[in-house]
């Protein structure tokens, strides 16, 4: 007998008909009030050494079906350790996954998912540093609190989000990463970045999302990254809480953590269609992605978004919105789903581990932008 389910923290799948092992079909769900759907995360049940071929009937309805091409499905017998399924392709309708299980049960998901609980422990951990401060801006429309780390009490104020996008669990692994370093009173670096700026951290901008296994929009069916110029306590509270505590303490630096379906690389993405953007921005744009580039290896330049003309920027979206309203350096950085291609991983694709280490290098142009502010 065979079993699949979704019901539990991310999960997202619908079960359309599982009676032959080698025959299953399955959908992924919408948002709710929504008409983005690509994130799936479930758990099969079934003897081990059954022959699985699990089949997501309406992957080419998909949100952004490019993603699947090359695309290899993430599996995890113990919900750490999560790895890549060969055998997953995509024929423009359906992803297909095939798959001989070796224990009983086994989860598969299109990302290693970043629990709600490991949140909470990641924000409770962060607390303990002296350092930091824990502070609820205020409450999602589930109820969840929209949690931000204050961390040092340097002149400069440097914000990073992350998960404004539900789905993008590679952000918050990427963030822990980060708050890894950055807690670390070894680490010169560390200290000489916390005797240089504040950091205002929001590791999981969207749980209301995360926790109901949306790819894209919180509770309400609402991309976040389109309500940067006018939120709402109503519809939008995770980014009305954000922007005024912006206004209330500042910016100097901001960074908004995200994962992209398409291309694999990581990335980063700037503000140059703003209206005020300017010479200055640019050439702290340049020591930013020259210091990364000289210390990460997986982080690359040569292919990204293409760059919007002056005056083209969609200004709902955070890093135009709040480079615009501070004058300041505002990045987003994009992860892949699928794997770096310039230095794949049969195993484990791009993973939380390189997602993490991605996130501790960040401090080296943080800093070198730092020093000329």
């Amino acid at each position: 007998m065979i079993k699949i389910s979704d019901n539990f923290d991310s999960g997202n799948i619908r079960v359309v008909d599982c009676s032959n092992s080698n025959d299953i079909k399955l959908e992924i769900k919408n948002d709710n009030d929504s008409e983005f759907f690509q994130w799936f995360h479930f758990r099969v049940q079934a003897p081990k050494d059954t022959r699985l071929k699990l089949q997501i009937i309406n992957a080419g309805k998909s949100a952004y079906t490019p993603g699947w091409e090359g695309y290899k499905a993430c599996a995890s017998y113990d919900r750490e350790e999560w790895f890549r399924v060969d055998e997953t392709s995509f024929d423009g309708e359906t992803l297909t996954i095939d798959f001989e299980n070796d224990f009983n049960t086994v989860y598969f998901a299109y990302f290693a998912p970043y629990s709600h609980e490991r949140h909470l422990d990641l924000l409770s951990l962060a607390q303990l540093d002296s350092r930091c401060e824990l502070e609820s801006l205020g409450e999602t429309l589930d109820g969840r609190d929209i949690s931000l780390l204050k961390i040092g009490n340097g002149p400069k104020k440097v914000w990073m989000t992350a998960r404004q996008h539900p789905g993008e669990s590679m952000a918050e692994w990427f963030v822990e990463g980060f708050l890894e370093r950055l807690f670390d009173s070894t680490d010169s670096l560390s200290t000489s970045l916390l005797e240089k700026a504040t950091f205002y951290v929001v590791p999981n901008m969207n749980p209301d999302g995360s926790v109901r296994g949306h790819l894209r929009t919180n509770a309400a069916g609402i991309n976040l990254n389109r309500e940067w110029q006018a939120p709402s306590i109503e519809k939008s509270p995770e980014v009305f809480f954000v922007r005024g505590k912006m206004d209330e303490v500042g910016v100097d630096m901001f960074l908004d953590i995200h994962g992209d379906e398409n291309l694999p690389y990581n990335f980063v993405a700037g503000s140059e269609g703003n209206l005020s953007y300017t010479k200055e921005i640019e050439e702290l744009e340049n020591t930013f992605k020259d210091s990364y580039l000289s210390v990460c290896p997986d982080f690359q330049t040569k292919f990204g978004y293409d760059i919007e003309a002056k005056g083209e920027a969609n200004m709902t979206v955070a890093t135009n919105a709040v480079g615009d309203r501070f004058n300041c350096l505002a990045y987003t950085l994009e992860m892949p789903f699928k794997d770096n291609a310039d230095l794949p991983c049969s195993i484990y694709g791009w993973s939380p581990r390189r997602s993490q280490n991605l996130g501790r290098d960040i401090l080296h142009p943080i800093y070198s932008v730092l020093k000329k502010l």
